[in-house]
């Protein structure tokens, strides 16, 4: 229980008497400071008894006692004790009055009572309350630690936190989502504070940060011991945690990164096992990759999986975080929903298996639906920390390798489009024309095709469109030439010039082929 002007007033051996300032006794002291300085603020910090004589003051002139309380309210100090007897026989009516108008505690300090006893007592009631406070705390640990040792694990240490420190506590995987929260009405509370903890997912850990409105006071702390946080925790309490309970707080950040460094390395054994399935299956070895798989990934093995390729949308560019952060967000999206997911990280790029229809897929696409939507429309380019994401058709373990070069084609039409993700099975089922708007297909067209637009800027004759309206009646002349309004003699003549020109037969399939793609990835083109 922190030191208070009440109990220094109540202390028997002090002899203290209250003459203003009576609805403030409870305010918590700091410290007990003597001085006669007629301007003692700048050497105070806050939350002092200060305790005078009025050896400088003229302690009678009513205006200079208000300046001068005035100025201690200002700066913190919590109340004043006036030693009679010694400059003044009583308090003077001018000093009382101030501190009254300001509602100053302002205490009456009997002369055999020496200004040292005072800080002596004030001394000993904050070294008994420190010890307190590091008694409950070493006693919070040794709660927390065994809570973090039983069957339940972080769970039952967030509510011995909770409990501690009279308020919530939650627990952010490395995705910034809510695992465990305690009490139970916390998740709520706490899934609100996700962009809180995101930002400060940003910041080398560890970090911290203190967040929250009218409801209560929230503090953030990171969990992991390398630059990337592993993990958050938040506290949520009603007023600022006293020692005992930021001891707790402190002791249970320790233990939750423990925790995580130790799953961390589970993990990073469980990383290296699943590029060796990812391999296996890859080099068509399926059944050697089930086996080695077991029970880890083996449920994943058994059911239609996809295969995801992510790269930075810039190419040359490492993105480590990017692409870490997208391992986390799909690795957290399956261990949410308990399915097994397969997350290989590679040189400059990241390789997934997922359960098709899972949660690791519909994280990827939310993913890049975000990213999306944070670009804009105005946007002429990829940030520096984009991705890039292919996704493959269903498949099985047979046909990974196929799997995998789907995911691959994706990735490249995904990147030449700009888009964020881009799925095999909307190349396979739609039309093949989207594909055509890319600027080498473009320069193709635009070559192939500049004699000829350059013969037509002459006005020597509409040789493009001539082509064009050939073209699309499959050369049938009366067709092509109804189109055009012309006779089909004419037309014939054209389309001599344009092999004439192009010195190329329109009787091969494919330079008619050539020619039908370039027209439409013309960048004239209607």
């Amino acid at each position: 229980m922190p030191l208070t002007l009440a109990s220094l007033v109540q202390h028997s051996a002090l002899k203290l008497s209250v003459r203003a300032g009576e609805s403030r006794l409870d305010t918590p002291v700091r410290w007990a400071h003597v001085s006669e300085l007629a301007d003692p603020v700048p050497y105070m910090e806050g939350g002092e008894l200060l305790l005078i004589t009025a050896m400088k003051l003229d302690a009678e002139d009513p205006e200079e006692m208000r300046r001068y309380v005035r100025r201690l309210a200002a700066a913190g100090v919590v109340g004043i004790g006036f030693a009679v007897g010694v400059n003044y026989d009583e308090i003077p009516a001018a000093l009382v009055a101030a501190a009254r108008e300001e509602d100053l505690p302002l205490l009456e300090v009997p002369r055999r009572t020496p200004f040292l006893a005072i800080s002596k007592a004030v001394s000993a009631a904050l070294a008994a309350d420190q010890y307190r406070a590091v008694t409950a705390g070493f006693e919070a640990q040794r709660e927390l630690t065994r809570a973090a040792l039983s069957v339940d694990g972080p769970a039952e240490l967030l509510t011995r936190l909770a409990a501690h420190v009279q308020g919530w506590a939650a627990l952010y995987d490395a995705s910034g989502q809510v695992v465990a929260a305690a009490p139970e009405w916390a998740a709520r509370r706490a899934a609100r504070l996700t962009p809180d903890v995101e930002r400060l997912r940003e910041r080398p850990a560890p970090a911290s940060a203190v967040v929250g409105g009218s409801e209560d006071r929230v503090e953030l702390q990171s969990l992991g011991t390398g630059r990337r946080a592993r993990g958050a925790l938040a506290v949520g309490t009603g007023a600022p945690l006293g020692t005992a309970e930021r001891y707790a707080v402190h002791s249970a950040v320790a233990l939750l990164t423990l925790t995580t460094e130790r799953s961390r390395s589970l993990h990073d054994a469980e990383s290296r096992l699943g590029a060796a399935v990812l391999r296996m299956l890859l080099d068509g070895e399926a059944g050697h990759a089930q086996a080695v798989a077991g029970d880890l990934y083996g449920g994943l093995l058994q059911a239609p999986f996809r295969l995801l390729v992510a790269e930075p949308a810039l190419p040359g560019t490492a993105q480590p975080e990017g692409l870490a952060r997208l391992a986390d967000t799909v690795e957290s999206a399956a261990a949410r929903t308990g399915e097994a997911v397969l997350v290989v990280p590679e040189p400059g790029r990241l390789v997934v298996l997922a359960a098709d229809g899972g949660a690791a897929v519909q994280a990827v696409t939310d993913h890049a639906e975000a990213q999306e939507s944070r670009r804009g429309r105005d946007a002429t380019g990829p940030e520096p920390d984009e991705l890039v994401v292919g996704l493959s058709a269903p498949a099985g373990p047979a046909g990974a390798a196929g799997a995998f070069k789907q995911a691959d084609q994706a990735l490249a039409v995904a990147r030449r489009r700009g888009r964020p993700l881009v799925e095999h099975e909307d190349l396979a089922a739609g039309s093949v024309l989207p594909l055509l708007a890319d600027d080498a297909v473009r320069a193709f067209a635009e070559g192939t095709l500049r004699a000829l637009r350059e013969h037509d800027a002459t006005g020597r004759g509409d040789l493009v469109a001539s082509l064009q309206a050939w073209l699309s009646r499959h050369g049938q002349w009366d067709a092509a030439a109804a189109d055009l309004g012309v006779h089909r003699h004419t037309l014939r003549y054209r389309m001599r010039r344009v092999e004439e020109i192009l010195g190329r037969s329109l009787d091969d399939p494919d330079v008619r082929m050539e020619l039908w793609l370039a027209l439409k990835a013309s960048p004239t083109h209607p």
